[in-house]
């Protein structure tokens, strides 16, 4: 999806991301949707994100535009490195399961992707889930680089705060030219917040996301907030950045903005549904059947 495919759509990245999130639906609603089938003639873009915290699947038309979606919380992926190849492969062909039934169509090639740093091999084992779920893997590629094919950005910084890890990504020129990678994300909330309040990992993974706990809960993760701005610092620091887009699950926090914006003093923005900016990148480079 490029600038000018927005434009003709009519959609700026917030509708387009909006529209995503109308499509892309949790397990136990994709479970239940209605077909929508896509006629034959219509090709489709495939993405993969095996997240440290969520899998999401995503499907797009040629143009870019969002026709599907499922995504889910699972623990197979640890900063970046597939732990549970097993549990990955299967809920990943539960998710092309039930997407090909809401379609009418199979899904049997997708692109995904892998935080800067991971070593090749480890790169190697994500294709090899995706192929084992029954989908040719197209291409793999960096999250900041996915990320950005959504934003696109000519000039600024890419932070995202996933499960495990923050990437970030310096973007000159449409390019990006630095990336990092560091410990600190999402399951840190969790894991703050299940100490704070004395309840399970899971009991506090369910209230984390809930936007009506989280004013309560921001005092007890805003240490975790300062930790990712503190390493977004440091990865910029000497570089002339304007602004600062969050992404990634962990960023649709509130006060997530604020408290980075407060501590790098750059703008900082955080763009609807964070979760699937880079999943939709991912798909975006696919290569359309």
């Amino acid at each position: 999806m490029t600038v000018e495919a927005l434009t003709r759509a009519g959609l700026n990245l917030d509708q387009y991301l909006a529209q995503a999130g109308d499509v892309i639906l949790p397990r136990e609603f994709s479970e239940t949707a209605p077909p929508t089938p896509i006629p034959e003639y219509r090709k489709l873009r495939v993405g993969v994100d095996l997240g440290t915290a969520y899998l999401v699947l995503v499907v797009l038309d040629e143009d870019g535009i969002p026709l599907a979606g499922e995504w889910q919380f699972a623990q197979v992926v640890r900063d970046g490195l597939v732990v549970d190849y097993i549990g990955a492969t299967d809920l990943l062909r539960g998710m092309k399961q039930r997407l090909e039934r809401r379609l009418g169509r199979d899904l049997n090639h997708a692109a995904s992707g892998y935080p800067p740093g991971v070593p090749r091999a480890e790169v190697r084992a994500t294709a090899n889930v995706i192929e084992a779920a029954g989908m040719e893997c197209t291409c793999l590629l960096d999250e900041p680089s996915a990320a950005n094919q959504v934003l696109q950005l000519d000039d600024g910084v890419i932070v995202d705060v996933g499960g495990g890890t923050t990437g970030i990504a310096v973007v000159r020129d449409g390019q990006v030219i630095y990336t990092a990678d560091e410990p600190t994300g999402g399951t840190h909330f969790t894991l703050v917040i299940a100490g704070a309040l004395d309840i399970s990992f899971e009991e506090a993974e369910k209230i984390k996301v809930l936007r009506s706990e989280q004013p309560r809960l921001f005092p007890v993760v805003r240490p975790v907030m300062e930790k990712v701005a503190s390493i977004t610092s440091r990865h910029i620091q000497g570089q002339p950045v304007s602004s600062i887009t969050l992404v990634g699950g962990a960023s649709a926090f509130t006060g997530m903005a604020d408290v980075l914006q407060s501590y790098t003093g750059i703008p900082t923005f955080v763009p609807e549904h964070p979760v699937f900016v880079t999943p939709l990148g991912m798909a975006m480079m696919d290569t359309p059947v």
